[in-house]
C-alpha cells in the first residue's frame, strides 16, 4: 500500500506544481510606449481603482509623498535626454513619486527603481529632478488611476496623470531638432572609415568581390588616423587572397607592430603565423 501511495505522489506531483490559483490583481499592471519626435518614452505602472473611496485627501493624503500608483514603482524610461521646467533630465530609467496638493502636484524623478511603493530609506541624492505642476479639476471622475503621454508635438509632449477629479499634465521637451540635424549631417558627410571596414570585412568573409573589398579596406585606412591593427590585418588577408603575398607580408608586419603596441596577443599570434606562411 505504501508503495502505491508513493507512486501516486510521484505521478501527481507535476500536476500539483502546475496547479496555481490565478486571480485578478486589485491594481492591474499597465505599460505604455510612445515615440515623441525621435525619442521613445516608456511607462510601467499599476492602476488602483477608487472603488467608492474618496481618493485625494483621504486614500492619498495631501502634502504626503505618494508612490504614484500601486505595488512596485511607477517607472518611466527616456531614450534621450529631455528638458522639464528648464532642467535637463538625462536619458534613462526613473521612478516617479508625487506629492499631490489641492492646487498643484510635486513630481519627483528618483534614481532607485526597485522599491515596492515608497523607498524604505528615502535618499535625497537619488532625486535627479523635482518640479511642480498645476492641478486641474476634472468635471467627470476617473475611476482608475491613469497615466498617459498626450499633446504630442515633434518637440514636446505631456506626461499626464489623472484619478478621481484630479488631473496634472507635465510638459517635457525632446531633442528632435538636434537629433535630426545630427543624423542629416552624418548621412550627408558620407560613410565613415568604420563603414568601409565593415563592408570590406563582409565581402572578404562571404567570398564577395575581392577587388571591391580591397578598395574598401584601403579607403578605411586612408580615412582612419589610427590605422587600427585589425583593419591592417584585414588588408593583409585580402592581399594574400589576391595573390600578393609580398604585399600581404608587409601589411601584416604593420598590423603586428600595432597589435604589439596594443598588447593584443591574439592578433600578434595571427600576424606572426601569417607572415611565416606567406614568406615561404
Amino acid at each position: 500500500m505504501k508503495k502505491i501511495l508513493i507512486a501516486l505522489a510521484v505521478i501527481l506531483a507535476p500536476f500539483a506544481a502546475e496547479a496555481q490559483v490565478k486571480t485578478p490583481q486589485a491594481s492591474p499592471k499597465a505599460y505604455i510606449k510612445q515615440t515623441v519626435g525621435l525619442t521613445d518614452v516608456e511607462v510601467t505602472y499599476s492602476r488602483p481603482g477608487a472603488r467608492g473611496r474618496a481618493v485625494f485627501g483621504n486614500l492619498v493624503p495631501f502634502g504626503k509623498l505618494w508612490r504614484t500608483g500601486a505595488n512596485e514603482n511607477t517607472i518611466i524610461n527616456f531614450s534621450d535626454d529631455v528638458v522639464i521646467d528648464g532642467k535637463t533630465l538625462k536619458k534613462g530609467k526613473y521612478a516617479i513619486y508625487t506629492i499631490p496638493k489641492i492646487e498643484s502636484w510635486e513630481v519627483i524623478f528618483y534614481l532607485s527603481t526597485d522599491n515596492w511603493g515608497l523607498p524604505e530609506n528615502w535618499n535625497d541624492q537619488y532625486v535627479v529632478l523635482r518640479t511642480t505642476v498645476k492641478e486641474d479639476a476634472l468635471p467627470t471622475p476617473v475611476e482608475t488611476f491613469t497615466i498617459g503621454i498626450n499633446g504630442l508635438d515633434p518637440n514636446y509632449a505631456y506626461l499626464e496623470m489623472a484619478w478621481e477629479n484630479s488631473h496634472v499634465a507635465l510638459k517635457f521637451e525632446v531633442p528632435t531638432a538636434k537629433t535630426a540635424v545630427a543624423s542629416i549631417e552624418k548621412t550627408l558627410a558620407g560613410p565613415t572609415w568604420n563603414d568601409y571596414y565593415a563592408s570590406a570585412q563582409y565581402l572578404f568573409s562571404s567570398n564577395g568581390n575581392i577587388e571591391t573589398a580591397r578598395t574598401y579596406v584601403d579607403k578605411a585606412l586612408d580615412m582612419s588616423t589610427e590605422k587600427p591593427y585589425y583593419v591592417t590585418r584585414l588588408k593583409s588577408l585580402i592581399q594574400a587572397k589576391q595573390g600578393d603575398k609580398k604585399g600581404a607580408v608587409e601589411t601584416a608586419k604593420a598590423s603586428l607592430a600595432a597589435a604589439e603596441a596594443a598588447n593584443n596577443q591574439d592578433y600578434v599570434k595571427m600576424n606572426k603565423d601569417s607572415i611565416s606562411e606567406w614568406s615561404r
